[in-house]
């Protein structure tokens, strides 16, 4: 199994040395996968979650590219009905090749209604949209003279029952994000249960989970995956294995944008993570 990092590529305390350091840091602690989030239009439902600057997930994904090696960069998730599904397929398809096959793109339908608006896309119709955009976009990636011939693994986003019929006809792996454990092992049941019903192969499983570290153990019915005591925590990477978890991404952010000013703590957490999951010689602790 594979771990991946979302990176904060918003909220005031982020600018380009922030996310550089960032990078190379998940790098060298031997992290899988580097991936951001998505947002065009920071409208005031946006900017109350994930506040400006916010950094262009294509744009800022193609520069970290020349500045890491080895691990993949993807988005967790990018919002598919923002953007014409030719211009989506081509700039994937670029920085797929220009980062050496490096790409993994993460979608979804969105949320925001005020981002929709300003945009000019029809809110009410984000799902039918999607799957259009979806089905467009491996279209164009087809003609490989024109697109290149690396294949763009496709993780499709969403925790509803809509999310996962769409992960299983339209994508190869399903990412739903931020859930318990209990709620991560029944979805795991419905993936394989959806994947027969169509008569198709059981996509992936690539959940994003919570990262927060604490010093005594978290309990309750409320408690996310990621949540808890180290030994929580690899517990859930050990569970989410057994349930065929294909990669697990690591989400420090809280939902307090003056996270992003204060960064340590979230590195620490990750720094604790590498040190209980990849032996030494495959990682470069931080300077």
């Amino acid at each position: 199994m594979k771990i991946g990092v979302n990176i904060l590529n918003f909220g005031p305390g982020t600018d380009p040395g922030i996310l550089r350091d960032w990078a190379r840091t998940v790098e060298g602690l031997g992290f899988d996968l580097l991936m951001l989030s998505d947002h065009v239009a920071i409208t005031p439902d946006v900017a109350a979650q994930y506040p400006a600057p916010f950094y262009e997930p294509f744009t800022t994904l193609s520069w970290l590219a020349g500045l890491t090696t080895r691990i993949r960069l993807g988005t967790t998730v990018l919002i598919v009905p923002y953007r014409h599904p030719l211009l989506t397929a081509r700039m994937a398809a670029n920085l797929n090749e220009l980062s050496d096959g490096r790409l993994v793109l993460g979608v979804g339908v969105g949320w925001a209604r005020q981002e929709f608006a300003a945009l000019g896309v029809p809110f009410e119709q984000r799902g039918r949209l999607t799957d259009e955009h979806l089905r467009d976009m491996r279209a164009a990636w087809a003609d490989t003279a024109d697109y290149g011939n690396r294949k763009i693994p496709l993780w499709v986003g969403g925790n509803s029952d809509a999310g996962l019929r769409r992960a299983v006809r339209l994508g190869d792996a399903w990412h739903p994000l931020r859930c318990t454990m209990p709620w991560l092992r029944e979805a795991a049941e419905r993936l394989r249960a959806s994947a027969a019903e169509q008569q198709v192969p059981v996509p992936a499983f690539a959940p994003r989970i919570a990262l927060k570290v604490t010093a005594e153990p978290v309990t309750g019915p409320g408690r996310l995956a990621g949540e808890g005591t180290i030994d929580q925590i690899m517990d859930d990477l050990d569970q989410l294995l057994r349930l065929g978890a294909d990669t697990v991404v690591l989400d420090t952010y809280d939902g307090d944008p003056r996270e992003t000013c204060h960064p340590q703590a979230s590195l620490r957490a990750l720094a604790t993570v590498a040190a209980h999951f990849y032996p030494p010689r495959d990682r470069t602790e931080p300077s």
